[in-house]
């Protein structure tokens, strides 16, 4: 086990820059790492197996700590509690934090099953999406520029550990998804197929789009197939990362079954 070294002072080099990672919402494209606060973040990191450049304790949670945590970087470090409360964007700050070198950016995955965000802005929603992602087998999430940042603190703490299983690709334009070479299917609250008499593909893309705006006339031109989803109690829509769990949901289930089988046939 590598012995921490202790830091006392807020201005020192690495918490400057642990503040910046952790209030910031795009500071991690240019540093490259991201700030990775509280027990089950820092887990779902080592269980995909990945290890982080630094491990940050606070002095009264390294007397506590499980081998595990102790153990999972070669850079340890313990600050006192008062200065974690100074890094951490959250209510009550963490006893412990990681800082995790962000692969490089390995493009579009062609003929993946993905999730396209078209300009969504909730940092909520899209870190809601992504745990759907990754729950019901999309391996792959496509940001279109507009969209809320990826790997910004609140998308990072809403995706509860997502993050790590995705390949995950922001910035794009609407002409980067000519090479996806799967069907996008798009989301409606008022046209298209009803989901659960629909045809699905696999694998395919689901276009979720903009919470006000939907998804954008250059996106609709290129789809191949538009679903809404059933609301017999009336309402008028549903938030884009519930409708967007329903959907995934609809296609996971499509796969198990044998893929592209007719959800509710008859019904």
């Amino acid at each position: 086990m590598t012995a921490p070294t202790p830091i006392t002072s807020r201005d020192n080099p690495l918490l400057k820059r642990l503040r910046v990672l952790a209030q910031d919402s795009t500071a991690y494209r240019k540093q490259r790492q991201v700030w990775l606060e509280g027990d089950h973040l820092c887990r779902a990191l080592l269980a995909r197996g990945h290890r982080p450049a630094t491990a940050v304790f606070t002095e009264t949670c390294w007397t506590q700590a499980p081998h595990d945590l102790r153990d999972a970087s070669d850079h340890i470090v313990t600050v006192p509690d008062a200065l974690m409360a100074g890094i951490s964007g959250l209510e009550s700050p963490a006893g412990v934090g990681f800082v995790w070198d962000l692969p490089a950016d390995g493009g579009l995955d062609t003929g993946a099953a993905s999730v396209v965000l078209d300009r969504l802005q909730d940092a909520g929603n899209v870190g809601s999406i992504l745990r759907s992602a990754a729950a019901f087998g999309f391996g792959q999430v496509l940001a279109l520029k507009g969209t809320a940042a990826l790997w910004s603190p609140k998308v990072v703490r809403a995706g509860m550990g997502a993050h790590f299983g995705l390949n995950l690709v922001e910035g794009l334009a609407v002409d980067d998804l000519a090479g996806l070479g799967v069907p996008l299917i798009l989301t409606s609250s008022h046209q298209g197929d009803w989901l659960h008499r629909g045809s699905l593909p696999w694998p395919c893309a689901w276009v979720l789009g903009h919470e006000g705006q939907g998804v954008s006339q250059a996106l609709e031109a290129k789809a191949a197939q538009t679903v809404r989803i059933a609301q017999p109690g009336g309402e008028e829509s549903l938030n884009v990362a519930a409708a967007a769990a329903i959907c995934l949901h609809a296609s996971a289930v499509g796969r198990i079954a044998g893929g592209g089988f007719a959800l509710g046939a008859g019904l």
